[in-house]
C-alpha cells in the first residue's frame, strides 16, 4: 500500500498538469494552439537547454559514474527498434512510421518531471543522461530511417547538433568532462530559468493531444503496448549486465516504460511520414502509460 501511493504521488501530478493542458486548450480553442507554439519555442530554444547544461555542469553530475546510464539509454532506444521492426513486419506496417516512435520516448516533457518527482532535484543528471542517449540514437538513427527510400534528396540530419537542445547537451558534457563549473550564483540562475520548463513542457504536452486522433487506432494500441513492453524488456537484459547504482537501476526503469514522444508525431508531420498513424501511437501511448509507468517505477524501486 505504501508503494502504491508513492508512484501515484509520482504520477498523479504529472497527468494532472497534462490534463490541465488539454482541457484549457478545449476551453479555450484554437487561440491556446497559437499561443503554445511561441511557449515551445521558448522551451525548445531556451529553457530545455539551460536545464540540460545545469544539470549536466553543476558538481551533481559525475560524467564517468553515468557512463553506464549513458550506454543504458543508448541500448535501450536500440534495443526497442529492434524489437519493433519484426512487429512492424508482423502487421505490415510501414517500418518508417512505426519504428522511430519505439526508440523514442517522452524522456523529455514526461521522463524529467516524473524523475525529478520520484528521486528528487539531485536525479534530473541520471534522467538527463538517459534523454541525452536516446536523443542521440533518434536523431540519427532515427531520421535517416524516415529518410530512407525516398526519391528526394536525403536531409543533413546532423544538423541537429547545432540546435540549441544538443549544443547545451555538448556544452554541459564538457564541462563534466572537465570538471569545469559555473559560478554558483550563475549556475543558479540558470537552474531556476531551466526547470520553469518542466511545468511548461506537461502542459504544452495537454494542449499538442488536441492534435491526434483516434482514426488509426489499431496501429495506434500495438504501438502503445510495444513501445514501453520492448524498452522494459531491454531494461530487464540490461540490468543483469550494468553495473547501476539503485538510483540508476530506478531512473532506467523508469525510462524504459515511457511513451513514445509527442514529438515523434512533429517529425512524421515535417516528413510527411503517415502522422495520422503517429499521432494515434502517440495519443494511445501516453494513455497507456497510466498503467505502464507504474509497472515501471515498480520495478525499478
Amino acid at each position: 500500500m505504501e508503494a502504491f501511493q508513492r508512484i501515484a504521488g509520482i504520477i498523479l501530478p504529472v497527468f494532472l498538469m497534462i490534463a490541465a493542458g488539454y482541457a484549457y486548450a478545449r476551453l479555450r480553442g484554437e487561440v491556446v494552439k497559437n499561443d503554445i507554439a511561441a511557449v515551445n519555442r521558448m522551451s525548445v530554444e531556451l529553457l530545455c537547454p539551460l536545464l540540460l547544461f545545469s544539470a549536466l555542469a553543476s558538481r551533481d553530475f559525475d560524467l564517468v559514474a553515468n557512463l553506464p546510464l549513458l550506454f543504458a539509454g543508448a541500448l535501450i532506444a536500440l534495443g526497442s527498434a529492434l524489437l519493433a521492426w519484426p512487429v512492424a513486419r508482423l502487421f505490415g506496417y510501414d517500418v518508417r512510421t512505426f519504428v522511430p516512435p519505439m526508440m523514442y520516448n517522452n524522456c523529455g516533457n514526461m521522463g524529467l518531471p516524473l524523475a525529478v518527482l520520484a528521486f528528487g532535484s539531485a536525479g534530473l543528471s541520471e534522467a538527463v543522461a538517459l534523454f541525452m542517449s536516446c536523443s542521440l540514437v533518434y536523431f540519427t538513427l532515427g531520421i535517416a530511417l524516415m529518410e530512407s527510400g525516398r526519391d528526394a534528396p536525403r536531409r543533413a540530419s546532423l544538423r541537429v547538433f547545432a540546435s540549441p537542445m544538443m549544443l547545451a547537451m555538448i556544452t554541459g558534457m564538457l564541462f563534466a568532462a572537465l570538471h569545469l563549473s559555473p559560478p554558483v550564483i550563475l549556475l543558479k540562475a540558470l537552474r531556476m530559468l531551466g526547470e520553469a520548463s518542466i511545468p511548461l513542457m506537461l502542459l504544452a504536452l495537454g494542449v499538442r493531444m488536441m492534435d491526434v486522433s483516434l482514426r488509426s487506432w489499431r496501429i495506434g494500441l500495438v504501438g502503445a503496448v510495444v513501445c514501453p513492453l520492448s524498452g522494459l524488456a531491454v531494461a530487464l537484459l540490461l540490468d543483469l549486465i550494468l553495473p547501476l547504482t539503485a538510483v540508476q537501476r530506478g531512473q532506467m526503469f523508469l525510462f524504459a516504460s515511457l511513451p513514445p514522444a509527442v514529438f515523434c508525431f512533429m517529425m512524421a508531420e515535417n516528413y510527411q511520414q503517415e502522422p495520422d498513424k503517429v499521432a494515434a501511437i502517440v495519443l494511445l501511448g501516453n494513455l497507456a502509460a497510466l498503467g505502464f509507468v507504474p509497472l515501471g517505477l515498480w520495478l525499478g524501486m
